[in-house]
């Protein structure tokens, strides 16, 4: 989850909430790469999950990076809880696990050395403190009461909060794990026609990357239940966000949306206040009763921003949620996917083709059938096999036009990144039917084995 904002001076007039949005836009030249993944870390004596503080812990791994690896530190309240370096930061989500997020990268080949490179260095300081990282959508074994909640005031706010809204937002925060690209726009209406693609096709995402079919050290049902956890947390600020597709969608839509979404928190002077329920709006007329008398300044407005959870958002960029965390090679492949599909004008008109006659009951449809039941699931006359064996395609022609070569000018594009997805196409089989496979097979319903044959 995101860092406290900061910079941009106070808010005096409605109208700079949507320019702080259009500030997003920049010209192609320009447009880059944000990746984002998330991992579970745990004891490899004890296969429990790591604590916030001890000699095999969340802080020993950050001092470990810190240290060794040359990373500058992010304290709150004398906590150490993240890590910053070259434009990328090391942060921790809820429940311990540990996130990078990447530098904005003009290539895929760059954004995943940059992911490598991190696993590489994460591995070497958790080798040290037995520790290790697996990439997984959901913890497979671990209990809520397992998973300690890191010491972050944003973390205790929401918390609380969570447990009056839904029935899933303390398993979302403790227990899910994500991979996510950000991608940038070149005006308001690219920002228009990109996010309903992002939109319309995250289902396929989910499916591709489904990676979460246990939960309380058994089977759950579904091959993503990561996405079934964002289903029932908050209906306020999560979902497909159908008035995305409506007539006269743009930033001042997305502003209306964002201002009728509750209030988590203001961040003042290193503290999260609590504004839990209330209005960005009162805050706005300086009747906020966290605040009174108080305005926002832009970076409160960029705070809020971070806690809208659709399936697809925009801040200053496109940001993509419907991935769960994964093995290695797909941590590259979703950059890829979503890159081939965006950064390409004829792939982006041919991906808005194939679904832009959906309406909000079939996106809805599919984002549910995705979570149950991966490549294998129908909605009315489309099949997500079929359709994701399309999309894939798309996204190769786009990472084709691009033409970005790598290592040196020996690799001529970007479309290998693919693979990993193009397998999964061939076999009809996503990561999490590979794991059911292993769990009824050579494990013998032993969740336990998870650890040792799909960690980092």
């Amino acid at each position: 989850m995101s860092i406290p904002q900061s910079g941009g001076g106070p808010i005096e007039r409605h109208e700079q909430l949507a320019e702080y949005l259009a500030d997003g836009c920049k010209p192609k030249q320009d447009w880059r790469i944000g990746t984002e993944h998330e991992k579970f870390g745990y004891c490899k004596d004890t296969l429990k999950p790591i604590p916030y503080d001890g000699p095999r812990s969340v802080r020993a791994v950050l001092e470990g990076l810190r240290d060794a690896h040359g990373w500058a530190p992010v304290e709150e309240g004398g906590n150490l809880i993240g890590l910053e370096k070259d434009g990328a930061n090391v942060s921790l989500e809820p429940g311990g696990q540990l996130e990078l997020s990447g530098a904005p990268l003009e290539t895929i080949h760059e954004t995943c050395d940059e992911v490598n490179e991190h696993l590489r260095e994460v591995k070497d300081v958790a080798d040290k403190v037995g520790v290790g990282f697996i990439g997984l959508g959901a913890a497979p074994i671990w209990r809520h009461e397992d998973m300690p909640l890191m010491p972050k005031g944003r973390y205790k706010l929401m918390d609380s909060y969570m447990q009056k809204v839904g029935t899933m937002g303390t398993t979302m925060m403790r227990r899910t794990c994500t991979v996510q690209v950000n991608l940038d726009f070149a005006s308001e209406a690219d920002m228009v026609q990109k996010l309903r693609v992002a939109i319309a096709l995250q289902p396929v995402a989910t499916a591709l990357f489904a990676n979460s079919p246990f939960l309380d050290g058994k089977p759950n049902g579904h091959k993503s239940w990561r996405s079934r956890v964002w289903r029932d947390l908050d209906a306020d600020r999560t979902g497909m966000v159908p008035f995305v597709f409506e007539d006269g969608f743009g930033f001042e839509r997305w502003v209306e949306y964002a201002l009728d979404v509750p209030m988590y928190f203001v961040y003042r002077d290193g503290r999260y206040v609590d504004a839990l329920g209330q209005s960005f709006r009162d805050f706005l007329k300086g009747e906020l009763p966290a605040l009174p008398g108080e305005k926002p300044q832009l970076s409160d407005w960029a705070d809020h921003l971070t806690t809208l959870f659709p399936e697809a958002r925009i801040k200053k960029f496109i940001e993509m949620r419907g991935a769960d965390g994964g093995p290695w090679r797909r941590l590259c492949a979703l950059p890829a996917f979503w890159v081939g599909l965006m950064y390409d004008q004829g792939a982006l008109d041919a991906a808005w083709d194939l679904v832009k006659d959906w309406d909000a009951e079939t996106r809805e449809a599919l984002r549910v059938a995705a979570s149950e039941q991966g490549l294998q699931a129908e909605v009315g006359s489309v099949r997500m096999h079929d359709l994701a064996r399309e999309v894939v395609a798309i996204a190769d022609a786009g990472l084709n036009a691009r033409a970005c070569p790598g290592a040196g000018g020996m690799v001529p594009d970007e479309t290998h990144f693919l693979n990993a997805l193009r397998d999964s196409i061939q076999t009809g089989q996503v990561p999490a039917d590979e794991l059911l496979q292993r769990y009824n097979g050579d494990w013998n319903g032993d969740l336990s084995r998870i650890y040792g044959d799909f960690s980092y």
